[in-house]
């Protein structure tokens, strides 16, 4: 008998076929993500369910799936999944790491270099027929990112992989995480310093942490202020690790200079937001790791969880470890 699975978006085909072949799949085919309603009505008769970001996974989802014994996420931020909660019940959750560092590091790339150099407001000036005179000195002056200091909040995967390009832009590079990483900076020729240090000297700064309760705000009122007048913000990690109220004060006001930003708080972000209102800004609707080659990886890697749980083994890429010790892998 094949198991059944609830697939809450089409994902690229690869991986989709895989799961197709070995589960009795239900596909949510929508562009927009099923509304929670649906999702507790679909997990009742489901064995494995298969998710996204967008996808809130939580105690009242699980009450009504008596026999859900896996979740494989598409990707690898999984703060949308109550994992407590699901090792408590013994239900396996599942992610995709690794996969998309190169793809999320080279977009925040794309991000700190368009608005460094003020791309999206050159693609503008130019639709909106405002270039009037062929080249003057003055029009739309950026900043250079060739041997200026680059601060990175978090020295994960992807922070790692961000080092690694600006070294190819001579760059001074700066970090601060929480758990400092002697064996990186022997690698790569970067320096450690304390969170304030690296708002205060740094050209560009891009953060790279999880979304925690202690990473919440992070970048707030206080520490932009911090940051120099003529210094470029970078965001692709989660949206609230800054504090968007803020950030709009400081980018109105001029206490930074600009930033890019692929996440939001709230996504997606209203119409109304006020960022959207302001020039010296880039912002994208959370499309770092959007690459066909990456995508359809981490659809593999989804399909890749589920069967080696299908298969009585322990998934690769399981986040909460903890629960074998609740329950053996395996549907039985």
């Amino acid at each position: 008998m094949q198991r059944r699975i609830f697939v809450t978006r089409e994902l690229p085909e690869r991986g989709l076929d895989i799961i197709k072949e070995r589960f009795n799949a239900e596909v949510w085919s929508d562009y927009a993500p099923p509304p929670k309603k649906l999702v507790i009505e679909k997990v009742a008769k489901v064995d494995a369910l298969a998710t996204l970001l967008s996808d809130r996974i939580d105690a009242e989802v699980f009450d009504a799936a008596p026999n859900l014994k896996i979740v494989s996420q598409f990707a690898v931020g999984f703060d949308n999944i109550d994992v407590k909660e699901a090792t408590k019940r013994g239900i396996y959750v599942t992610n995709t790491p690794g996969i998309l560092t190169n793809t999320t590091a080279d977009y925040a790339w794309a991000l700190l270099m368009a608005a460094a150099r003020r791309v999206a407001e050159a693609d503008k000036y130019v639709r909106d027929k405002k270039w009037k005179v062929g080249w003057h000195p003055a029009m739309l002056q950026g900043r250079d990112i060739f041997g200026a200091t680059l601060g990175i909040i978090g020295l994960g995967r992807i922070g790692a992989a961000i080092a690694k390009r600006a070294k190819g832009f001579n760059m001074k590079i700066l970090y601060y995480d929480v758990v400092r990483r002697p064996e990186v900076e022997e690698e790569l020729g970067i320096m450690f310093r304390e969170l304030m240090a690296i708002l205060k000297e740094s050209d560009f700064i891009t953060v790279n942490v999880p979304l925690l309760k202690s990473t919440h705000h992070l970048i707030n009122e206080e520490r932009l202020k911090q940051m120099k007048k003529t210094a470029i913000l970078i965001n692709n990690a989660r949206g609230p690790v800054i504090d968007e109220k803020a950030l709009y004060k400081a980018l109105k006001e001029g206490w930074i200079a600009g930033a890019g930003l692929d996440v939001f708080e709230q996504e997606p972000t209203p119409a109304t937001n006020p960022l959207l209102t302001l020039d010296n800004i880039v912002v994208a609707p959370h499309i770092s790791s959007s690459s066909f080659e990456t995508r359809s990886k981490m659809a593999e890697m989804v399909a890749e969880n589920l069967v080696s749980f299908l298969e009585g083994k322990t998934p690769p890429n399981l986040v909460n470890k903890d629960v074998v010790n609740v329950r053996k892998p395996g549907f039985e």
